[in-house]
Formats: C-alpha cells, sequence, structure tokens
C-alpha cells in the first residue's frame, strides 16, 4: 500500500531540453522549469542524447542512458540542482570526448 506521501508525490508524463533548460510537464497539469546549468550532463549533451529519455518510477524521475544521468521530478520541483562533483563531471567530459575521438 502506497503512504499519502508517495499518492502526493508529483510524475511526469514529458520531458524537454532546450539549449537553456529542462521542462518537465506533469500528469496534474503543471509544467516545471530548471537552468540547465543545474545539470551539467544535460548541458554537455548533445541534442540527440538529450532527446534519448525515458521516464522512471512510473514517472518520478527521468533517466538519460546515453549520458548516465537521471533527475527526479521532487528534486526539480524542489529546486536542488546536480549534486555532482567538479571532479566527477570533469572525468565524465574527458571520457565522453575521447569516446568520440576513437
Amino acid at each position: 500500500m502506497r503512504s499519502s506521501m508517495q499518492r502526493d508525490e508529483p510524475h511526469a508524463m514529458d520531458v524537454a531540453v532546450t539549449d537553456d533548460e529542462l521542462s518537465i510537464s506533469l500528469v496534474d497539469g503543471r509544467r516545471m522549469f530548471a537552468p540547465l546549468e543545474w545539470y551539467p550532463r544535460l548541458l554537455h549533451a548533445t541534442e540527440e542524447q538529450r532527446r534519448n529519455w525515458r521516464l522512471i518510477g512510473d514517472g518520478e524521475g527521468v533517466r538519460w542512458e546515453d549520458i548516465d544521468e537521471d533527475i527526479s521530478v521532487a528534486g526539480v520541483l524542489a529546486g536542488v540542482p546536480s549534486r555532482e562533483s567538479a571532479e566527477r563531471l570533469g572525468e565524465y567530459i574527458r571520457q565522453a570526448a575521447s569516446s568520440k575521438v576513437q
């Protein structure tokens, strides 16, 4: 049985990513936006990678497999940016650049 907290959690139904922002449409009709700079992996992703998303957890989150990024709807709604360290992000960017060269 789901708790009342789980029932009240926002659920996504659609996602769009531009060069500047992440937009998530919720099943209750709301749309929320966050600056893309909050999510560095999305910021550095190609347009194709940004379009390759899927909903996870019945719409409680969004997964971008190509860039190994998961973002919770509740986190975006609460205004919580990515907490990935600069060191880890730098390593990811170096590996991505290296794989493009090969």
